[in-house]
């Protein structure tokens, strides 16, 4: 039988409606990150929160701890190979592949990032079953040094979009094929279409063969706009939402037809606001949330697990954050149910 989950709630914080989503701060044990950090990834394999590297408001690191999500807690593996540099705003993308006999293995491929005055272009994966590191010969161009760009998982393949080199933001998009992991292929997608502008520390989400692409920033500008890159069309979209909510630095978390926004930056000062996009109708919604939430932050990770929203550390211009808060979606978890919609652009 799992543990009990401990919340940690403040007196003064009324109860919400049973229906109601509801913030409250996470107890968690174990032997867990002893640095408070901001710019990491979070990848949830089954039961078990993997996170990678970041950076508080000294240093980067390269430390992989591991969260039980059923107990809440931590764990250090210890890892073997080729371990990746410090970094901070690097991408860590799930991939899974068979390693022969039937079995399939999930593996963690951690792109780019920097460690402040450098930015890497370096590919590095983990073996989640033997926790080995190993850095593979690419063929094909790599992408230029970057970090605070964003990766997702389709059909073998990780795709790139945008990011920063430390003198400009970024707007291309490039395509690792994993067909055959022992030698993995670069290569520079060219879409068609109207294309976002030049950004970092935008959100993207894949739905189905869509990737949605969300905020972001050019180092002069907070976005606000919404693209969907069609996978299959290798075309770019640009969506006519109904208001403009410019934020960079957020977390983009999909529940069936909906992203939950979480935190960020709106160009003027750091949020903790929970908003919704709806991908039907495109359009923002919010609903009322009680609890005490999260201070504002950007620069953490969400991920979501049995009908939470998990969020982890960040970041708010002064403090580097090393709690977890976990919004409960309460009468809302049924919409991770629903699946069968589509994206008009």
């Amino acid at each position: 039988m799992a543990a009990a989950i401990e919340l940690s709630t403040s007196p003064n914080v009324p109860p919400a409606p049973a229906a109601g989503m509801y913030w409250s701060r996470a107890i968690s044990f174990g032997r867990g990150p002893s640095r408070p950090l901001r710019a990491h990834t979070s990848n949830l394999i089954g039961e078990h929160l993997y996170v990678f590297g970041g950076c508080d408001i000294k240093a980067c690191f390269n430390s992989l701890y591991i969260l039980d999500m059923d107990t809440l807690t931590w764990s250090k593996p210890r890892t073997t190979g080729d371990i990746p540099p410090p970094c901070r705003a690097h991408s860590c993308t799930t991939v899974e592949h068979d390693v022969g006999n039937g079995r399939r293995v999930l593996f963690l491929y951690v792109f780019g990032g920097g460690d402040g005055p450098n930015y890497f272009n370096n590919l590095y994966v983990l073996n989640t079953e033997t926790f080995t590191w190993t850095k593979p010969n690419t063929e094909g161009m790599p992408p230029s040094p970057r970090r605070a760009h964003t990766t997702c998982s389709w059909n073998s393949n990780i795709i790139v979009v945008g990011g920063g080199d430390g003198a400009r933001a970024l707007a291309d998009v490039h395509c690792l094929d994993l067909a055959d992991p022992s030698r993995p292929v670069w290569s520079q997608l060219e879409p068609s279409g109207t294309a976002p502008i030049a950004r970092g520390y935008h959100t993207s989400n894949l739905v189905k063969d869509k990737l949605i692409v969300y905020g972001g920033s050019d180092g002069h500008e907070c976005f606000s706009d919404v693209f969907v890159l069609d996978l299959v069309a290798n075309k770019w979209s640009q969506v006519d939402v109904d208001r403009a909510i410019p934020r960079l630095a957020h977390t983009a978390t999909q529940v069936g037809s909906y992203i939950f926004v979480i935190g960020g930056h709106d160009g003027n000062r750091y949020s903790n606001d929970v908003l919704l996009l709806n991908l039907v109708t495109m359009s923002w919604e919010s609903r009322k949330i009680y609890g005490g939430a999260p201070s504002p932050r950007g620069y953490h990770t969400a991920v979501l697990h049995d009908s939470r929203i998990y969020i982890l550390g960040g970041y708010d211009g002064k403090n580097v954050f090393e709690d977890i808060y976990l919004l409960e979606l309460s009468s809302s978890a049924y919409l991770s149910q629903i699946t069968n919609f589509d994206i008009d652009v």
